[in-house]
This record gives structure tokens, sequence and C-alpha cells, in this order.
């Protein structure tokens, strides 16, 4: 598996690692967030001139999918690393990749000095809320939400994320994600759909 900086002519292939993601919320009756659309090209080449798309490759040839299986958006909000999306391909699920790519997020942050990673999710979804804290992520109480991300949830909810329970997280940087227990879901980061600015 190979970490690196997301380029111009990649974006079709994380639109549709999006969409295939996206498609796991149905089971969940959250049709809404299945239908959202991924972040478009204008978005994705703002994020990856500013050094915060990073695109994971798969090296396993199996033979089902080539070129990037994962990717995740960031940018810094408060003095910490903002995870804006992390999406995995389902093909590519319960395979340590999200993990994977948290931990090297950490790991870029802790270099350039930030303390902590932070994101917003939905609080009880199994594959985001649930699956975050288990990485060491912890919930932020609403009233202490620095203004970065108070600005952040203000967007959530213009955009009606708030039909169901959303909550900040953070973890400080200079760690690992605790080991993977037999039988658990993998892909949770990967399947996040916390998008906060509206498609193009």
């Amino acid at each position: 598996m190979k970490i690196r900086a997301g380029q111009d002519g990649e974006f079709a292939a994380l639109q549709e690692i999006e969409r295939a993601a996206g498609q796991c919320f149905r089971d969940v009756g959250m049709a809404a967030i299945a239908d959202d659309e991924p972040p478009g090209d204008r978005m994705l080449r703002g994020y990856a001139r500013a050094g915060g798309l990073w695109v994971v490759d798969d090296e396993e040839d199996t033979g089902d999918r080539t070129g990037p299986v994962a990717y995740a958006l960031t940018e810094p909000v408060d003095g910490c690393l903002h995870i804006e999306q992390i999406s995995v391909h389902p093909s590519r699920s319960r395979r340590g990749i999200g993990r994977r790519l948290l931990d090297h997020l950490d790991r870029r942050a802790a270099a350039d000095g930030l303390p902590a990673l932070t994101l917003t999710t939905f609080a009880d979804v199994p594959w985001n809320g649930p699956y975050y804290r288990r990485l060491g992520f912890r919930e932020l109480p609403e009233e202490t939400l620095p203004p970065g991300l108070r600005r952040i949830r203000r967007s959530e909810q213009e955009h009606g994320l708030d039909r169901w329970p959303r909550v900040c997280m953070r973890r400080e940087t200079g760690g690992r994600a605790p080991s993977r227990q037999r039988g658990e879901r993998e892909g949770g980061a990967g399947q996040e759909r916390a998008r906060l600015l509206p498609a193009e």
C-alpha cells in the first residue's frame, strides 16, 4: 500500500470511490447521504494545491481494481489537522486501509507541529462515530468547540446533516490507532461522508 499526494487527472477515480463508499448509508436509512454528490474537480484541485489531498494506491494485484482505492481531504483548522473527508472503496474495506491512512495523517500532522487530528462525523453510524472512538478519537462537547470547528458545525447544520446526530472528535498526534480486533469491520473511516462544503 502506498500513500501519496493526490494529483490532477485522478479526480474522477476519487469521485467514483466516494460514490461507491457512500452506498452503505442506504442500509441504515440515510439515502440522502448515499445520494450526495462527491466533491467536484474544483474542490479537489484546491485541496491538492494546498497539500491536503492524500491518495492510497493498493499495490495488491487482485485483478478487481487498479489505481487509487482510498483518499482523504485535510486542512488546518484551529491549529490542528482537520480531516474533511476520508473514503475507502468498498472493494478494499476491512483491510486496515482507513486506519493506516489515519496513522499517516497523524504522522504528517505531528511532523508539522500540529497537536491533534480533528473531524466531524455521525455519532451513531457504526462505521463513523463508534469506529473513530475505537481508533482513539474522543468527542468534544459542543460548548467547548474552538471557532473553526464551530463554523464547520454551523455549515453542517445549514446543509441538513443534523437530521442525524453529529459530533466533533479529536485525537492527539504522536500515537497510532489501536490494533484491529479479529472480525472488526474496517473501512468505517473510508465510508465517512463527512463532507462539510456544498458539492459543486
